[in-house]
Parts: structure tokens; C-alpha cells; sequence
């Protein structure tokens, strides 16, 4: 699966997406944002997903950082 079907799965459906993979595309498009400030950020809050515990509160941090999926989306 390419890593835009993976994403428009994931917009899809987000309520059945685990915050590791939600996680693991967020590290896949994080390179192509030319802006070393929105990678560091994203990269900041990636490290505090996988620092919390709770699965539910993984994915609500998660679903913040949608709009990182629909501006890669735009970028192709």
C-alpha cells in the first residue's frame, strides 16, 4: 500500500487507526516538509504521543495532528 492510500485510510477511518500507526506515517511524510521549524514540532509532539501511556489519549493527541496528513496530501 502506498503511503497515500495509507493516508486517505487513515482520514477515512480514523477511529479504527492505532495511534503506532498513525505514528509511523507521520515519521514517513515528516521529511518532505521543507520547514526545519514544522518538522522539530512535529517531531516534539510525536515524542509526547509516545510518552503517554493510555491508548485513547494517544489517539486524541493523534487526531490533532491530521492536518499534517492533509497538507502532505496537498503537496502531491
Amino acid at each position: 500500500m502506498s503511503l497515500k492510500d495509507q493516508i486517505d485510510s487513515v482520514l477515512a477511518d480514523f477511529e479504527h487507526v492505532s495511534s503506532m500507526e498513525f505514528i509511523e506515517i507521520l515519521n514517513s511524510i515528516k521529511p518532505d516538509f521543507k520547514n526545519n521549524l514544522t518538522v522539530e514540532y512535529l517531531e516534539g509532539k510525536i515524542q509526547k504521543i509516545n510518552d503517554i501511556s493510555d491508548e485513547k489519549e494517544k489517539l486524541i493527541q493523534c487526531k490533532a495532528l491530521i492536518p499534517y496528513l492533509d497538507w502532505y496530501l496537498q503537496g502531491l
